[in-house]
């Protein structure tokens, strides 16, 4: 850094990142409310246990080379290109650690990379731990730890990662060829984990009791109604974190040969913290409405309505009107909730907390959405493609069917054959809990087989 100005720009740009993390950090804690304050007493523990854990094995593993992918595969490899190259981003790397330069680094790594790397990559890292938990939600009750934590590194660590990648680099290939547009990712983070989410329930099953014999769904009431809201709040004040991070603070995005600096988006156009507030605020309160007005009143729908309103208008909300915003957050949640109840009676999916429908179809037709509102803009400075419709409707196919969906079925069915995936019907009936108990005790495993089939024949 070899000016006081360039030495302010870069200190403030990692200072912003770092706050951003300890922003998103209070997503988690929310999902963690929120899990346990659904799940049933007998459950408290696992839930708590699964979703803390993934903390450590996704951490690792985006350590290890999932900081690497997003860098080394914005091509595809194959579609604008091959492999990239990402020093900073390799394990080994000097950047990775605690030093300011080193032999390896240029004297613009030393500059930039060496003092951000860190929080950066943290950023990211929040967003993969966001995806291990919206999958974590939608399974409680009935899977296997071992198997959620293998879900938990595939899709935290490696398919989010890579259509990251694709979908959310000034560079990805989408960008490029499709003109793909998901400045908050709607897409991107939320359809990819809703399409995995939806891939691991059909292999996992309803939760015993969840139907009744003749085909008609039971509700199985929250737990804890406080925590779940709670949850949900914390969630909604650590996506204030999550939209900064999405943004680059300050960045010379004259492409005239001049200069003048703005904050932009991850593709490097321009925009505002004033603009993504006004936003964000209008999503949400179009979402809460909606929640509230199709549930008749639910709570828990309409403070979810509330999340899955941002969540739809997240991929455009940088250039949105607010009042589109606000729109936009009240089809996303219209929509979301009449397919959710439609999947679950007529395809008999057990989705505890609506992960699919709150973060897969609210973000896919977010997506969608933004093709058509924002029909001509341009998608990126540096590239000529612009938004559009089609390439908008082939971005939620590849997020939420390709590397969403696709992996999540094909492991789960590997999984389910294995008999790695689903706890047994004693050990769902007593809690995940008391597991250890059941297994020592012939007389209760007995007197739960006997429940199982007393509530089958119910």
């Amino acid at each position: 850094m070899d000016n006081e100005l360039t030495s302010l720009g870069i200190i403030f740009t990692e200072f912003y990142y770092w706050v951003t993390v300890v922003f998103m950090f209070l997503i988690h804690v929310g999902f963690t409310f929120y899990e346990v304050g659904v799940s049933r007493k007998k459950n408290h523990m696992h839930t708590l246990l699964k979703n803390a854990m993934l903390i450590p094995l996704v951490t690792i593993t985006f350590f290890l080379f999932g900081w690497w992918i997003y860098f080394g595969m914005q091509n595809g490899p194959g579609f604008t290109g091959g492999l990239g190259s990402a020093p900073w981003a390799v394990p080994w790397s000097e950047m990775m650690g605690t030093h300011n330069d080193g032999a390896a680094a240029t004297p613009e790594d030393v500059a930039g990379w060496a003092r951000i790397n860190g929080v950066f990559w943290a950023a990211f890292l929040l967003f993969s731990w966001t995806i291990a938990s919206i999958l974590s939600g939608a399974v409680i009750e009935r899977i296997k730890s071992s198997a959620f934590w293998i879900f938990a590194v595939l899709f935290g660590s490696i398919f989010w990662v890579i259509d990251a990648a694709w979908g959310w680099s000034a560079d990805g290939w989408m960008i490029q060829l499709l003109g793909y547009h998901d400045a908050y990712a709607s897409g991107v983070i939320h359809g990819i984990a809703g399409g995995a989410a939806l891939g691991i329930l059909i292999h996992l099953g309803p939760r015993i009791g969840r139907f009744r014999a003749n085909g008609t769904a039971r509700v199985f009431p929250v737990h804890n109604p406080w925590m779940v809201i709670i949850g949900l709040f914390l969630i909604y004040t650590g996506f204030w974190g999550f939209y900064a991070a999405c943004n680059v603070p300050m960045w010379n995005i004259d492409q005239t040969g001049g200069t003048f600096f703005s904050a932009t988006t991850i593709y490097l156009t321009p925009t505002t913290l004033s603009a993504i507030t006004f936003n964000f605020l209008l999503s949400l309160a179009g979402g809460l409405l909606a929640g509230y007005y199709v549930s008749k009143g639910d709570a828990y729908w309409t403070f979810s309505g509330g999340l899955a309103g941002v969540i739809t208008a997240s991929a455009g909300n940088d250039l949105y009107h607010p009042l589109q915003a606000f729109v936009i957050g009240i089809i996303g949640v219209v929509v979301l909730y009449r397919l959710h109840n439609w999947v679950e009676n007529r395809f008999k999916i057990d989705d505890a907390v609506g992960a699919v429908a709150v973060h897969g179809y609210a973000g896919s037709l977010g997506v969608i959405i933004a093709g058509f509102v924002l029909w001509g803009y341009p998608a990126s400075p540096t590239y000529a493609a612009t938004i559009n419709p089609l390439g908008q409707f082939i971005g939620a196919i590849i997020m939420f069917v390709v590397l969403g969906f696709i992996p999540a079925y094909i492991v789960g069915w590997i999984l389910k054959k294995a008999n790695m995936l689903r706890i047994p019907p004693e050990v769902e009936i007593a809690g995940l809990d008391y597991s250890g108990v059941i297994a020592a005790d012939a007389e209760a495993k007995e007197l739960l087989e006997a429940e199982l089939a007393a509530l089958k024949a119910m």
